[in-house]
């Protein structure tokens, strides 16, 4: 069954701040409860639903044939869908699923089936603003493999054990350029210097606004 659009909303669209507030609001809504929001992937594909970069923080997938035949399964039931413009959401093999595509990139995130909606969208939305930053704006999958490390820092920073640790794009393109400085990533100088300055200059406006 696939929902509506995230962005359809009766009362109006909601702005940055809105969703970032709300979703703090959740998560401690969740912590409080006792029970903390839940990613169970991050996937990248290509425009074929071959794989770029993913990660898994569940069991649910045990092996590696699983995985491969989730992801296959995914992409082939939502690659005819418009998710350029926005991000979109689907059920799918009992899991809430959202995403969005550009170029011959395809996001996505997973989450349980009675996971909030918003959380999912914030990490997703917070997952591609990143890869834009660190790709200097060519999001497309000849960059993302040339500069795999980064993405894979990325999905560090964002993820860990499926609890969500950032959703911020400037901090997250902020701490894997730092990562990649001390660590020696196979990654040239002028790439980093631009990626750190690009995120504290998003992080300059968001400030401003």
């Amino acid at each position: 069954m696939k929902r509506s659009k995230v962005d359809a909303k009766p009362m109006g669209v909601p702005t940055v701040v809105d969703i970032k507030m709300q979703l703090h609001y959740r998560v401690a809504l969740h912590y409080v409860s006792g029970s903390c929001p839940s990613i169970r992937n991050i996937l990248l594909l290509d425009s074929e639903g071959n794989r770029v970069a993913v990660k898994y923080y569940s069991d649910d997938w045990l092996t590696n044939s699983a995985k491969e035949a989730f992801e296959k399964a995914l992409f082939s039931k939502t690659q005819k869908t418009n998710a350029r413009t926005e991000a979109e959401i689907a059920m799918f093999e009992n899991h809430i699923i959202v995403y969005k595509f550009v170029q011959d990139l395809h996001f996505f995130v997973t989450g349980a089936e009675g996971e909030n909606e918003l959380i999912l969208v914030t990490v997703l939305q917070g997952f591609f603003d990143a890869v834009g930053l660190l790709l200097r704006g060519t999001v497309e999958k000849k960059e993302a493999l040339e500069n795999l490390d980064l993405i894979l820092l990325c999905l560090d920073e964002i993820v860990d054990g499926g609890i969500i640790l950032e959703t911020d794009a400037s901090a997250i393109a902020g701490k894997v350029a730092s990562h990649s400085v001390y660590e020696a990533a196979p990654l040239s100088e002028q790439t980093i210097t631009h990626a750190l300055a690009t995120a504290r200059e998003h992080l300059a406006r968001s400030l401003l606004k």
